[in-house]
């Protein structure tokens, strides 16, 4: 792969059309184009890892996009600045300039696919395919789209959104560059070459849209399943579903940045919910450093004496270092990243130490976090609610001729194309309307088709 072929302002479903000219670049106009959405707006009612809302705040999808796309721009600048000089004199050099505008936008992006309900909004979906009612549809979708429904995954599910002609919206969806698209695709494959894990990159409506991103950019094929030979023409690929690309070298950064903000910030909000003392989390984040630099650190806290502002200095110190390293670890892999070799998490080749207390946090957050009585209890709720919603909603797509079908149906926005041909169209239909609604929307919904929340009469 090449910076040049890489880094590219086509815009999406929009490829034949004179945009003319614009004060912002196209990858400045992506960004904006997101922060102004509907769809990114509603992040703010989606549960990150805490409860919403509360009387202590806590991150919501939101307020982690919005922090994410600030240390994702970090990564970028020091990133660009090193190939800047690395590739002066190149006739695209000025390419590099954008590093930051299309890291930031993919930030901003990576988590709007994402169900309702944290994390337990994906594993209920993927429950309702593999274990509950979902499972007659298995002998009715191939077996392509039935990998799809079992692996739901909410980075495809972003890229659906993106890129998708909804019911009355243009072609193209957001008609975002293909640059900015690409660094949001963290798993390039289909469902089909997943495995046991639900993450892949696109689902099968969807394939086509990501060839013709893979071929514009100039992606490598990294891994061929089976016994395809790398000369087989694309059309061939598509047929087998057995191919996998390399990662648009920005979707490490963007992956880094993700990393770094739901780790640190995860343990800063266990802090203000009391669930971590002051002490303990003060020692989760001092173990990012070492020698004179923790000493030095140490001493700071001397000239802080809030508490809460302690642990904020020291959360700034820790993103800091992780940006740092990160930064470090794709300079040095550069070229095995374009050659599609490179396949780790940046966070995970940094220096010894740090790994182990990022390790470390996250040992802490799955036992004293993600299992508090808190966090298990929105869990739960939320695994009932997205199943009751697709339960009744995709029995209706399947019988819209039945009465009660009309009526649930009738609740659905027009941009979703419940009538669409074919019984794998129809459930993502339903799987766009479910995994668009925020928390709060989804839990109304609840109560209302179940008789619980009636209007005043």
């Amino acid at each position: 792969m090449n910076w040049d072929q890489l880094l590219s302002a086509t815009r999406f479903g929009q490829e034949n059309l004179n945009l003319g000219h614009h004060v912002r670049t196209e990858f400045q106009r992506d960004y904006d184009r997101l922060i102004f959405s509907p769809s990114f707006r509603r992040l703010q009612n989606k549960t990150q890892v805490f409860p919403l809302p509360g009387a202590v705040f806590v991150h919501n999808r939101l307020t982690h996009s919005l922090e994410v796309a600030s240390v994702g721009r970090s990564l970028a600048n020091n990133v660009s600045m090193a190939l800047l000089e690395k590739y002066k004199g190149e006739e695209w050099i000025d390419k590099l300039q954008s590093l930051d505008d299309i890291v930031a936008t993919a930030c901003l992006a990576h988590d709007m696919g994402n169900p309702p309900f944290g994390h337990s909004g994906e594993r209920a979906i993927i429950a309702f395919f593999k274990e509950g009612e979902g499972q007659r549809f298995q002998d009715v979708v191939t077996p392509h789209q039935w990998a799809d429904l079992t692996h739901f995954d909410g980075n495809a599910n972003a890229f659906r959104l993106l890129t998708h002609q909804f019911r009355g919206h243009r072609e193209g969806g957001f008609a975002l560059t293909y640059s900015s698209l690409a660094s949001i695709i963290k798993y390039p494959y289909a469902s089909t070459v997943a495995g046991p894990k639900p993450k892949f990159g696109f689902f099968q409506a969807e394939e086509e849209a990501f060839l013709r991103l893979a071929e514009r950019l100039g992606l490598e094929v990294i891994e061929i399943e089976g016994k395809l030979d790398l000369d087989t023409p694309t059309t061939e690929f598509f047929e087998h579903k057995q191919y996998r690309y390399s990662r648009h070298p920005l979707c490490f950064l963007v992956e880094a940045a993700d990393d770094i903000c739901y780790q640190i910030m995860d343990i800063e909000d266990a802090h203000n919910l009391k669930l971590l003392s002051t002490q303990a989390t003060q020692d989760l984040l001092l173990g990012f450093f070492e020698g004179e630099q923790r000493a030095k650190i140490e001493r700071g806290l001397n000239y802080v004496p809030d508490i809460n502002e302690q642990i904020g200095y020291l959360r700034s110190r820790a993103i800091g270092k992780l940006v740092y390293e990160c930064t470090q670890v794709f300079l040095e892999h550069e070229e095995e990243i374009l050659a599609g070799t490179f396949q780790k998490p940046l966070i995970q080749c940094v220096q010894s130490h740090v790994v182990q207390a990022y390790q470390h946090c996250t040992e802490v957050a799955i036992s004293r976090i993600y299992n508090s009585s808190d966090v298990v209890d929105i869990e739960v709720a939320g695994y009932q609610i997205i199943t009751a919603l697709l339960q009744k909603f995709i029995d209706a797509v399947i019988h819209p001729n039945r009465s009660y079908s009309k009526l649930l149906l009738n609740r659905v926005p027009a941009q979703y194309d419940t009538h669409a041909e074919g019984v794998y169209s129809r459930i993502l239909s339903i799987l766009d309307y479910i995994s668009g609604m925020t928390d709060v929307y989804a839990l109304d919904l609840y109560r209302k088709i179940y008789g619980m929340s009636l209007p005043s009469l």
